[in-house]
C-alpha cells in the first residue's frame, strides 16, 4: 500500500499493472480491496490500477468530521495524481459511483472515461431513503441486526437462497459497524448530483443491477439519462455486484474500455 496526504488526510491507496491509469472507487463501508482486489487480475494486463481508500475506510486517516463528496472526489483524485498526471479512466461502485461522476464533472480534464456501477443522483426517493434510514439506525442499535439488514438488501434473493449453510455463513452477517461507515452512510442520504450530471462530458457506461434492493436500478436508468451520450447495461445482479456477478461486470467493463 502506499499513501498520500489531501488536505487534512492521509489516503492509502493500492496500484499495479501498467498502461493507462484506470482509478476504482469503492462503494460505503468497503475498501479498494475489498470491492475490486479480486477483479485486478483482469485489468493490470493492459492499465496501471489505482484503489484508494477514501476517507472512513481502510488505513485512510482524515480528521472525523462528516463527509462531503467534495472532499472525497479530491481524495480519490489525489492518489491517482500520485501515480500518474495523465486523465484515467474512472469506475465507481455505489457511492463511489457517485464520487466518479462528481469527479468527472467537476475535472473533466482528469478523467478519460467513465463507469458507473449501481450509483444514483438523488436521495428523494422515499423507499431508497427508509433503507439507509433503517441501515444507519441499526448501526447505533444491533451491530448483528445491522449486518444481517444490509445482507439481505445487497444480494439477490435468489443468490443468498441458493447458498449452502457454510457459505451463507460466510456471505451473511460480516458487515462490522465503524465510525467510517456511518460517515459514508450518512453521506449518502445527503448527497445529491443532479446538477452536476449535464457537466459530464467523458464517454460514460452506466451499469444498473437488475435486482438491486439497496439502489434500486431505477436510479441508474436516471444516471444515464442524465449524461449526454452514455451507453447503459443490466446485469442479473443485486447490489454487491462486484461479488455476486464479478464475470459479467468484469466483461462489461473491459468491452468498454477497450
Amino acid at each position: 500500500m502506499h499513501q498520500t496526504t489531501v488536505g487534512q488526510a492521509t489516503v492509502h491507496y493500492r496500484t499495479e499493472g501498467q498502461g493507462p491509469g484506470l482509478l476504482l472507487v469503492h462503494g460505503t463501508g468497503a475498501t479498494g480491496e475489498t470491492n475490486y482486489g479480486h477483479l485486478l487480475k483482469h485489468f493490470t494486463d493492459h492499465h496501471t490500477v489505482i484503489a484508494p481508500d477514501y476517507a472512513g475506510s481502510g488505513d485512510t486517516v482524515d480528521d472525523g468530521s462528516p463527509l462531503t463528496l467534495d472532499r472525497l472526489v479530491e481524495q480519490v483524485l489525489g492518489a491517482s495524481g500520485e501515480v500518474t498526471r495523465d486523465p484515467v479512466d474512472v469506475v465507481g461502485f455505489s457511492l463511489g459511483a457517485v464520487i466518479a461522476a462528481a469527479a468527472a464533472a467537476r475535472h473533466p480534464e482528469r478523467v478519460r472515461r467513465l463507469v458507473l456501477i449501481a450509483g444514483w443522483a438523488r436521495n428523494d426517493d422515499p423507499r431508497k431513503r427508509l433503507g439507509f434510514q433503517v441501515w444507519r439506525r441499526l448501526a447505533d442499535v444491533d451491530p448483528e441486526l445491522y449486518s444481517h439488514y444490509i445482507s439481505l438488501l445487497l444480494f439477490k434473493p435468489e443468490f443468498l437462497a441458493g447458498l449452502d449453510e457454510e457459505s451463507f455463513a460466510e456471505w451473511v452477517g460480516g458487515a462490522t459497524v465503524t465510525e467510517g461507515t456511518v460517515r459514508q452512510i450518512d453521506l449518502g442520504l445527503d448527497v445529491d448530483i443532479r446538477d452536476l450530471l449535464p457537466r459530464v462530458s467523458a464517454p460514460t457506461l452506466v451499469i444498473g443491477c437488475r435486482h438491486d434492493q439497496l439502489v434500486p436500478v431505477g436510479h441508474s436508468r436516471e444516471l444515464h439519462e442524465a449524461i449526454a451520450g452514455s451507453s447503459y447495461l443490466e446485469i442479473d445482479s443485486g447490489h454487491l455486484v462486484p461479488a455476486e456477478a464479478p464475470d459479467a461486470l468484469v466483461d462489461a467493463i473491459r468491452s468498454f474500455l477497450g
